[in-house]
């Protein structure tokens, strides 16, 4: 009986798959070329072109790099007073880093530069807020900077050790805040930006028992955050046990960021509103 042959020209061209490739020869190989081939040592990630921990840390690193030397500029244009300069660097760094982010976050593949443009528009937008709240509480960066890697470093210790681990029934009741949550900030921004609550914090200053409620909510978005950076490390581990390619490390430095980022930023809310 004749063979078949497929009509997908991929494959009824190729010599590999349509039947007319010349069988290879088996080598011979002796006692000590098979024994060379033991002795040899393993192919490292990066030989192999795989993601590793290491090589994710480097990127993670460098795309931080970026992000501090745009966020230094962003920051020394409002210090020790705010300015036009530093309004226009904030518009145009959240706008950017906005549209990036969205971009980056939906592409199935990561784009090297796209991401190192996220961080440099992401840090221009960071750098001018942080200038904003130092400019009106001096030292406040800096103790929110602390108390970030702080977090970071305890929820990283945590995941490393096994103690803390992502589940689906914590990751369902962690998606459900992010939406309540949502809600809550957008509800919150309409109100101030119509003047219907003149709280230079909106909802978030209301008190309640003596207690700011942008505390109260601030403690648990702290909360909510931490969690999203062991979902951060959860992915990392599995795509690093699972041999995915190597880019996918840029891929993994920009979701760390987005996460820090944003627990950097309740952080400093928080320390504004207790301070006030």
């Amino acid at each position: 009986m004749a063979e078949a042959s497929s009509s997908n020209p991929a494959f009824s061209r190729n010599p590999v798959f349509n039947g007319k490739a010349v069988a290879p020869q088996t080598p011979t190989i002796s006692a000590e070329g098979l024994q060379d081939l033991y002795d040899r040592p393993a192919a490292t990630p990066s030989e192999t072109d795989r993601m590793s921990y290491d090589d994710t840390i480097i990127k993670t690193v460098g795309l931080f790099a970026v992000f501090l030397v745009t966020a230094a500029i962003g920051f020394f244009t409002n210090i020790p007073l705010p300015t036009p300069l530093g309004i226009g660097l904030l518009v145009v760094g959240a706008i950017g880093g906005f549209a990036l982010g969205l971009v980056n976050a939906f592409k199935r593949e990561p784009s090297v530069p796209l991401i190192l443009l996220y961080a440099a528009f992401e840090g221009l937008a960071i750098g001018a807020i942080s200038g904003f709240f130092e400019a009106q509480w001096s030292g406040i960066v800096i103790q929110a900077v602390l108390a970030t890697l702080a977090v970071f470093g305890v929820t990283l210790a945590l995941f490393a050790s096994g103690k803390v681990r992502a589940s689906k029934r914590a990751t369902k009741v962690f998606l459900i805040a992010m939406v309540g949550y949502l809600v809550f900030s957008l509800l919150n921004f309409v109100l101030m930006i119509t003047g219907l609550n003149t709280n230079p914090w909106g909802l978030r200053g209301a008190v309640i028992f003596g207690i700011p409620l942008g505390l109260v909510i601030g403690v648990l978005v702290v909360i909510m955050a931490a969690y999203s950076l062991v979902l951060d490390f959860d992915a990392i581990q599995r795509g690093v046990k699972g041999g995915a390619p190597r880019k996918y490390g840029w891929s993994a430095a920009f979701g760390l960021m987005t996460t820090i980022v944003w627990l950097y930023l309740e952080l400093l809310r928080i320390l504004a509103i207790f301070r006030n």
